[in-house]
């Protein structure tokens, strides 16, 4: 985690977004945190779209991830229902 004035920011962008890569980057203004620069991966992370299922389901070691669902059982079977009814 980084801090940067907005000063600091405006003179030095490249400075900024090489402290982005090793995490978030506070600017502030007038001493107070004003916005956060992120890597687009910390970014996609925060947002909840780091990678799709396909991704995740084929990453290594995810076979060996225990699930452990408990799915809901039913009393009584199904029944149907007359749509023209």
């Amino acid at each position: 985690m980084s801090i940067l004035s907005s000063r600091e920011l405006n003179q030095d962008v490249g400075r900024a977004k090489r402290e982005a890569r090793n995490g978030p980057v506070f600017i502030t203004d007038r001493g107070k945190p004003a916005h956060v620069l992120l890597s687009i991966d910390d970014y996609r992370k925060l947002a909840g779209k780091g990678r799709t299922l396909g991704e995740a389901l084929s990453m290594p070691g995810a076979a060996d991830v225990d699930l452990d669902l408990e799915l809901p059982r039913f009393r009584e079977p199904p029944r149907f229902v007359d749509p023209d009814f």
